[in-house]
């Protein structure tokens, strides 16, 4: 169980996914934390003392002590709350499949998609290509190695599924705001159908962000970054 005079705070932003991996993780443990909204463009002063080598959130802070980036944060957490549900499974092969596919969402995933969000015309189309291989990949991949995937509570949910929920929750609003779909019951069914029951969790619920919301600052977003790369 949590110690009582444990203080943990939490620096984040609504809209990133790398905060919401942190902010679920707290909540799976029943961890209490104060949470700071930073503004990208105007970093408070504590988050760049406490986080001096990137000055990025997410940033933990545990009694005073920092911990940055978004996987170490998740280890941290895991190694420092014991209680259930323990984020990597007992078997050594499996947790090796675990870190494997985390890995490939996010060296291999993420930076496709970063580069769907913020192109347009023929390298869109070509990068739109490329992310759904590399998601036909994971599709594969989550198949062969959890066959026998079950979600019925917070205690089935571990780092795989943090990752999978914090990177992927947000497909619908994506597809809406950009037009462009990679993640649908047809081609990727079982991360679809994993994606769907993850967010049926209560726990889940607690830290989605609006849609509506999502979709109005992934358009501007998007828009800005071209503006700015035509003036380059």
């Amino acid at each position: 169980m949590e110690e009582k005079k444990s203080k943990v705070i939490l620096h984040g932003m609504w809209a990133s996914t790398y905060s919401k991996r942190v902010e679920i993780a707290l909540k799976l443990k029943g961890i209490s934390y104060e949470y700071v909204e930073e503004d990208l463009k105007n970093k408070t002063e504590s988050l760049i003392q406490l986080n001096p080598v990137h000055k990025k959130i997410p940033l933990l802070v545990h009694d005073g002590k920092p911990v940055a980036e978004p996987l170490v944060i998740l280890d941290y957490i895991d190694e420092t709350w014991k209680n259930s549900p323990p984020f990597y499974p007992e078997d050594p092969y499996e947790r090796a499949q675990v870190r494997f596919w985390v890995s490939y969402i996010n060296q291999q995933v993420f930076e496709v998609m970063g580069r769907v969000m913020l192109q347009e015309g023929e390298a869109q189309t070509k990068s739109v290509k490329e992310a759904r291989e590399r998601f036909e990949v994971l599709e594969d991949g989550l198949k062969k190695h959890f066959p026998n995937k079950t979600i019925r509570g917070n205690d089935d949910v571990g780092l795989l599924d943090i990752i999978i929920i914090a990177s992927f929750g947000v497909h619908k609003a994506i597809h809406e705001a950009i037009g462009v779909e990679t993640i649908d019951p047809l081609n990727t069914p079982t991360l679809y159908n994993w994606i769907e029951r993850l967010q049926q969790l209560p726990v889940i619920k607690e830290v989605q962000v609006p849609h509506d919301r999502l979709v109005t600052f992934l358009q501007k977003y998007r828009q800005e970054h071209l503006q700015q790369a035509a003036k380059a």
